[in-house]
């Protein structure tokens, strides 16, 4: 208990404004600090449903700049290893090679999980959605200043019974007293999956007061290639609060995500007196649609399938909290219509970030 109350004191004592631990925890370059973000989506977030895009989760590591000519002292010696192996690659990107931009490697996994709308059927209706569950992992090079970030990601991962998405599911269900899905035999089958991406963010300032009230529009388009999923997208976000974090937005679960770690180049993550900040935004994401497996079905052989949309769109708002290195985030989406006979049309869910600078 002792140790408890002691460790407690520790991280209020931090957390004070005013406080010599606060001052040095934020005297930290974000050229220098790695970004853990993990992010959880599922429809009962305000949406109390269990069908169409009903869970995913995603574990994302945002590595230190790996700019060259950057040899601190203490620099791992993995950092430069990986360097000393991008950099003849990269070199044919420019704009990813452009020293004074700060570079960032980006890893993650992750698990999406899709239902048909009735849930509860042995044989479920054809013209609902197929069982998918998509297990995954990405790496992603980061490109980026204060006002523009681009990334180039390759996702690699498996589509059918391999995902564990049944086992996820009804194992969660069965832990909480839920009934179980009955219809996962007819799941899509198993099917390496690829995904190329390219996406670019920009932030501009609107309005930047000297109380800390910061107005800043975040618009982004890119491209993906893939088994998986093929499309083109575009779309932004308008944020408006308190010392608004110097990142780049709010993205779901999906290619082209980690957009929240910070960036400051040449400049403290949080000034010593913005250590806290809060904000709200909302914003859309327009996707044309070539394909989409959890709609169109298995690539190579017969299984499931529905038609879907050409035009899919997300629209989002929500609220973030920024305390020192941690940031919270909560965005309620609705999606569109993404096939022709979707039960309700579009799709509600929720999703919740936690991200962390150290």
């Amino acid at each position: 208990m002792n140790r408890t109350f002691a460790v407690l004191l520790l991280l209020l004592l931090a957390a004070a404004p005013g406080s010599a631990l606060a001052q040095d925890m934020l005297a930290r370059n974000s050229r220098d600090s790695s970004t853990i973000i993990t992010s959880v989506e599922n429809d009962k977030f305000l949406g109390g449903t269990d069908e169409e895009y009903t869970n995913g989760i995603k574990l994302t590591w945002v590595s230190p700049d790996l700019t060259p000519g950057r040899d601190e002292p203490g620099r791992p010696e993995w950092v430069r290893g990986l360097l000393a192996s991008l950099d003849p690659w990269l070199s044919a990107f420019p704009q990813l090679y452009d020293t004074s931009r700060q570079r960032s490697v980006a890893l993650s996994l992750g698990q999406s999980i899709y239902t048909p709308r009735d849930v509860y059927a042995e044989n479920p209706p054809t013209s609902q959605r197929p069982y998918a569950g998509w297990l995954y992992t990405s790496l992603a090079l980061h490109s980026k200043n204060e006002t523009e970030l681009d990334t180039l990601e390759l996702t690699l991962g498996v589509v059918g019974p391999s995902a564990l998405g049944e086992e996820v599911q009804n194992n969660f269900h069965n832990a909480i007293g839920s009934r179980r899905s009955e219809g996962w035999s007819h799941q899509l089958h198993d099917e390496p999956g690829l995904m190329l991406t390219w996406q670019r963010n920009w932030r501009f300032m609107a309005l930047d007061l000297p109380s800390g009230l910061g107005l800043d529009v975040i618009p982004h388009a890119g491209v993906t290639a893939g088994n998986v999923a093929t499309y083109a997208n575009a779309g932004g976000e308008l944020r408006f609060g308190l010392n608004l974090p110097a990142d780049f937005g709010t993205a779901l679960i999906g290619p082209g995500s980690g957009v929240s770690a910070p960036v400051a180049v040449n400049s403290e993550r949080l000034g010593a007196s913005r250590w806290w900040g809060a904000h709200v935004f909302a914003g859309a994401d327009g996707r044309a649609v070539a394909r989409d497996i959890f709609l169109d079905g298995n690539t190579w052989e017969q299984s499931p399938h529905v038609t879907k949309e050409p035009l899919v769109a997300d629209l989002l708002a929500g609220a973030s909290v920024t305390l020192g290195d941690f940031s919270v985030t909560y965005t309620q989406a609705y999606r569109t219509q993404e096939y022709e006979g979707q039960p309700g049309g579009g799709h509600t869910f929720g999703s919740l970030s936690l991200s962390y600078s150290y």
